[in-house]
């Protein structure tokens, strides 16, 4: 492998995204939120995405963080690598750790499909690629229909009445506070606020649904308020040389949870259990409480480690 030039200087988090993602605005307010600075490279929105794939392995979903060659995987995990970043002010509070990230969890699967069922039935997707040509519209539905295969979708006016219901129980949560769980965001609200600004920003057509919650539209503001820090765009080009460039951060001496039997060091696959199931292959180095991180060889990008999280992913060994 031909050795990498220096990358240019700047912030070493570097969040791959693309601007209509709502897992990514998730990503973005939580940097505005810790006030970090980040580079920002845009990916597109469907496959191919080769650069991607090249720090990955396999792994598709947006945003994807990378710090050096240590490339961080679904939101869930990357809120952890931003606290631990930036400790103030906090994305888990220590009095309501727990509850923050159950509601986070139900806002990331439950409330978040309600919501794109509604967003993207034919009226929302309609008024989303008004502006594009039409096969901009057939790639995206084509892409997303492949990434939920096997997965049942709920049909638009389901969705809707799910996400009525849903915005009934935030407005409850924000009686006489201006957040989810408090005075201050904490990660439940990040998590429940990105699949509202896709309604309300991204396919306005469809954003009526929330006239019916004032209160969560007031939350809205105050969340939108955070702002996205301090970004500076960056390609993947430059994104892969950092990469090369870098070797994967030293490992933390987190107890090995092992509840597969399968031993460090073993080939292994890593995929989600749902929405966007490409899997990830490489040697596994490590399976803490929380995370497994697998490392692997990319021929532009060196030697990697990619880090997933634990809930919503399957760990399997590679029989030979």
């Amino acid at each position: 492998m031909t050795p990498a030039s220096p990358p240019p200087a700047g912030p070493d988090l570097i969040l791959h995204h693309y601007p209509m993602s709502p897992f990514a605005e998730k990503a973005r307010l939580m940097l505005g939120f810790k006030g970090l600075a980040w580079r920002s490279v845009h990916i597109p929105s469907v496959m191919p995405k080769p650069d991607v794939v090249a720090l990955t392995g396999g792994y598709r979903r947006t945003p994807i963080l990378q710090i050096g060659a240590d490339i961080w995987c679904d939101t869930a995990l990357i809120a952890t690598v931003l606290e631990h970043r930036q400790p103030e002010p906090p994305l888990f509070p220590d009095p309501i750790k727990g509850v923050a990230r159950i509601v986070a969890q139900w806002a990331d699967s439950a409330l978040f499909w309600a919501s794109m069922g509604h967003n993207l039935g034919p009226r929302g997707a309609a008024a989303l690629f008004a502006n594009q040509p039409p096969e901009a519209a057939q790639a995206f539905a084509a892409d997303r229909g492949a990434m939920s295969a096997g997965m049942t979708r709920v049909r638009p006016g389901d969705a809707a009445s799910a996400y009525r219901g849903y915005l009934r129980r935030l407005a409850h949560m924000l009686h006489e506070q201006d957040f989810l769980l408090g005075p201050a965001p904490c990660i439940a609200d990040f998590s429940a606020y990105h699949p509202l600004w896709f309604s309300r920003r991204l396919v306005p057509a469809m954003a009526g649904i929330l006239d019916a919650t004032p209160a969560v539209l007031r939350w809205m503001d105050r969340m939108e308020a955070l702002g996205h820090g301090k970004a500076q765009r960056f390609s993947s080009t430059e994104a892969i040389a950092v990469a090369a460039a870098a070797q994967p951060a030293p490992l933390g001496d987190e107890h090995f949870q092992d509840d597969h039997g399968i031993a460090l060091g073993s080939r292994v696959t890593v995929a989600a259990e749902s929405f966007g199931t490409e899997t990830t292959e490489g040697i596994l180095r490590a399976a803490t409480r929380t995370h497994y991180t697998l490392e692997r060889e990319d021929g532009r990008a060196g030697r990697l480690h990619v880090h997933f999280p634990r809930i919503g992913y399957v760990l399997r060994e590679v029989r030979a």
